[in-house]
């Protein structure tokens, strides 16, 4: 048999080192590459408000007894700017006089954060501003209150086009 053909272990041992040499560089990529977009701190203090959650729970316990319903009518964005348009309203009545502010953000990354304050353009509509945002997956955090000092905390998801 000619030594051309034949395996020996020098052959395995660089086969060896070569697949692992492989596996370790995609891990490399692949944690760098997570680690760069997802720093995998989400909400300061989380285990300070986990102490708070029933006092959280019965609050909106309170706020369901409202009865106020929150319906996203419109969210328009193009290259420089951006509309989101809700209407309020209680047993079909519409809500006027309210105060709206909320903050537009991505599930994954502060970074793109966005404040919102909402303007009543009547029959329980309101309207805000948004500066250029990206096409995909938002979400909306409101604070919404009431003259008399009601408040309704509403947390939703969006897709803009």
């Amino acid at each position: 048999m000619s030594a051309k053909g034949k395996l020996t272990g020098r052959h395995v041992l660089l086969m060896v080192v070569a697949f692992f040499g492989v596996m370790i560089f995609a891990n490399v990529i692949f944690i760098r590459a997570a680690v760069r977009t997802f720093p995998g701190v989400s909400e300061d203090k989380s285990y300070l408000q986990g102490l708070h959650y029933n006092d959280t729970i019965a609050q909106r316990a309170e706020q369901s007894q409202l009865g106020w319903r929150v319906e996203i009518v419109q969210v328009e964005r193009d290259a420089e700017a951006g509309k989101i348009a809700l209407r309020l309203s209680k047993d079909k009545t519409p809500l006027s006089e309210l105060s709206v502010v909320g903050v537009l953000k991505r599930p994954t990354t502060a970074a793109a954060d966005q404040p919102l304050r909402f303007v009543a353009q009547g029959g329980g509509v309101y309207e805000a501003e948004v500066g250029a945002f990206a096409p995909g997956v938002w979400d909306l955090a409101l604070r919404i209150e009431g003259q008399s000092g009601e408040a309704l905390d509403v947390e939703a998801r969006i897709t803009a086009p």
